[in-house]
């Protein structure tokens, strides 16, 4: 039976049908916010997967090019992978629903979002999240929700609710934030260096929002909502947590995991697994269990021992940071290198400079953002955990921590007329203990500055865990987490900024969300600590951005041309400009406003290209100058070019003070000669003269 169900949100009327389409999903809804329609699903699996210690739940954001009307590109005129936007939207989508499902719950679960038509004003990944939502809670398939999600952006210091696309270009805030019906269970933000006072206020802004949506999603449930099917618990027998228990007792467990050595901490408990394979080797039923029940075990000591003693796996202190150490200058002949160390996290960050022509062009939903000046690569080997496997492209992790980091540098950039580069960084991950993300922001901003790029300031990031008891009062907050704080804890707090305030904010929790006061904390805590790094180690190595790119960086040189004289600066199918390049060895980019850039290594090789286009592009006059070559002789007289495509005739009456007969007497095709512009003939052609240069 089809149900329709709206509200207003923000202005604009958020409209959900039920029942309409996609009957056979285990829920469905229609989603339609302005002229934005996204149509949601969620399906489950009758029975779980075997063999797998995890929920394994896929979460996919497909962009169709007509919902914008255009037709995809390529030899097959259809839609492809997943774009990296889809990719961390899917993420975006991903990471407050998962805490929410049962984690004994072992069927496999598809959250699929459609894109079916674009608005330009009413973002559809918000209303892919909204839809995620939706449709889990009034299918059968369990679900703790519901769970709401609301951007936000500012301008001039106010607040606003899920901005337009004219807002946006504005706003000194991008906030995504997903609630529960008491907490906040994720957030996601770029920001112009926002005051941290002002990004709490904004992250409960949203908050209060998406009360209101989930009190909408609530009458839509009461109607609509299936029964939640029973499934088959995929929980750890208690018997099995006693037998190991008196195997390995909770003293041996507690010295196993409580070293700041991972590579130690590793081979204790492969040791105790061997111990427990052996002691369980006839037992059919529990053996397959032993990894999942070990994870458990050593989740709950961890646990314990930071929540009630106070006592961290490497002895650290609460607050305390790991040793870091940083560097530049690391590689030869790039433009840019640095690494920086945290622990056992290392990232070594090599920046490189090309032309605007190099931005990266982009094909999506977003018409707005054709192409992007500043890229970030972020690559994570299976060596850097002292694994082995083949190497098989960026993954949606990889893909999600360099854009974490892209979004983090953006606000420091200069403007292109500051410093008409294209700009990409890439971090290769050496080790990886916790945290390579908000280390290869670090590294990326010291390489950017020994790179030569006039950053407004230095960025640093870090993260904050959590791990909490049976009350809300009841958790510890604990500075620079390593892999074992995060595996085991509750929340992974990111944020990274300068000394003026914010510019990304990443949170994945593990729970049902958090509250205003642990949130209040881990965001101080990672001031404190981002000022650490910032003044202790980022300025001790490199203080601020170098005065000139390196040396094998290439050099642009811009001058700006009269918008009309694009059309001769390029020629008849790019023939001038073309002659110019192969000339000169530069790279040339035109923009339609007229501003020129010239690219390259040689500076005389600029300036002769830069010498070039100027010739182009004025209007000539009697009596300058000008260098050529002679490119035909006639018998009336010789054709000079003075520049790519620009040529002027030299009567043979002006070649030489005295009388010659035949213009071969004097010059040959490829001569360099001085010529001086004596204006235009009867046919429009510029006239020069060879005998009335100035000696």
């Amino acid at each position: 039976m089809f149900k329709k169900f709206e509200m207003e949100l923000a202005g604009r009327t958020l409209r959900v049908d039920i029942g309409r389409v996609a009957a056979q999903a285990n829920g469905a809804a229609f989603m339609h916010y302005g002229d934005t329609v996204v149509l949601s699903t969620a399906t489950a699996s009758d029975k779980p997967r075997e063999g797998i210690d995890f929920f394994p739940l896929s979460v996919e954001y497909e962009e169709k090019l007509y919902a914008v009307g255009k037709i995809p590109g390529g030899f097959n005129k259809r839609e492809g992978k997943a774009s990296e936007h889809a990719i961390l939207t899917s993420r975006v989508i991903d990471r407050p629903m998962r805490p929410l499902f049962p984690k004994d719950y072992r069927n496999d679960v598809t959250l699929n979002n459609m894109v079916m038509s674009v608005d330009p004003d009413c973002n559809p990944e918000v209303v892919a999240m909204l839809g995620s939502a939706i449709a889990t809670c009034i299918s059968d398939i369990p679900f703790d929700g519901p769970c709401a999600a609301t951007q936000m952006g500012m301008i001039d210091g106010e607040l606003i609710v899920n901005p337009t696309l004219a807002q946006k270009d504005k706003s000194d805030l991008q906030l995504t934030v997903a609630s529960t019906r008491d907490k906040v269970i994720m957030i996601e933000a770029g920001a112009n260096e926002i005051p941290e006072a002002k990004m709490i206020e904004a992250i409960f802004k949203a908050h209060e929002v998406n009360q209101e949506i989930i009190k909408f999603i609530d009458s839509i449930v009461a109607e609509v909502g299936k029964e939640k099917h029973t499934y088959e618990s995929c929980a750890i027998p208690e018997e099995l947590f006693a037998a190991i228990k008196e195997i390995v007792p909770p003293a041996q467990m507690e010295e196993a995991v409580f070293t700041d050595e991972k590579q130690v901490r590793e081979e204790n408990i492969r040791a105790i697994t061997a111990k427990l394979e052996e002691a369980f080797a006839e037992n059919e039923e529990w053996l397959p269990l032993i990894g999942e029940a070990l994870y458990q075990y050593q989740k709950k000591t961890v646990r314990k021992m930071i929540l009630k003693d106070h006592k961290r796996p490497d002895g650290r202190d609460i607050s305390q940071i790991r040793h870091l150490a940083a560097e530049v200058d690391i590689i030869p002949r790039v433009h840019g290198s640095a690494m920086f160390t945290r622990g056992q996290t290392q990232i070594c960050n090599v920046c490189t400079l090309a032309p605007l022509s190099e931005a990266q062009k982009l094909d999506g939903l977003d018409e707005t953002e054709t192409s992007k000046r500043y890229m970030h690569h972020y690559n994570f080997p299976s060596y850097s955990v002292g694994e082995t496997k083949p190497s098989r492209g960026p993954g949606r992790r990889e893909i999600g921590h360099g854009a974490l980091a892209e979004r983090a540098l953006v606000p420091v950039l200069p403007s292109e007329d500051q410093f008409p580069y294209a700009i990409r960084t890439v971090s290769e991950t050496f080790e990886s203990n916790g945290s390579t993300s908000q280390a290869s922001i670090c590294a990326s901003s010291m390489a950017l500055m020994a790179a030569g790029v006039p950053i407004k300031s230095a960025v640093a990031g870090i993260s904050c865990g959590l791990v909490t008891g049976d009350t809300d009062d009841d958790y510890i907050v604990l500075t620079d987490i390593q892999g074992l704080e995060d595996f085991f804890g509750d929340m992974d707090f990111k944020v990274a900024g300068t000394h003026e305030g914010i510019t990304a904010i990443q949170m994945d929790i593990k729970i049902h969300g958090l509250t205003r006061q642990i949130i209040e904390e881990a965001i101080a805590r990672t001031r404190e600590a981002r000022f650490h790094i910032l003044d202790e180690v980022m300025a001790k190595t490199i203080a601020e951005p170098r005065l000139e790119v390196g040396e094998f960086a290439p050099k642009i040189r811009q001058m700006r041309i009269d918008p009309t004289k694009i059309g001769d600066v390029v020629g008849q199918r790019g023939k001038t400009i073309n002659a110019i390049i192969e000339k000169t060895g530069v790279k040339i980019d035109i923009t339609d406003d007229g501003a020129v850039s010239v690219c390259g290594v040689d500076a005389d090789a600029m300036d002769e290209a830069m010498r070039m286009i100027q010739i182009i592009v004025t209007d000539f006059e009697a009596g300058q100058v000008f260098e050529g070559t002679v490119i035909s002789i006639k018998d009336f007289g010789a054709f000079v070019e003075f520049a790519p495509g620009k040529e002027g005739m030299v009567h043979i009456s002006k070649i030489c003070k005295e009388r010659i007969n035949h213009v071969e007497d004097v010059l040959t095709l490829g001569d360099k000669v001085k010529v001086v512009c004596l204006g235009k003939d009867k046919m429009g052609r510029i006239s020069f003269s060879m005998k009335d240069v100035a000696e």
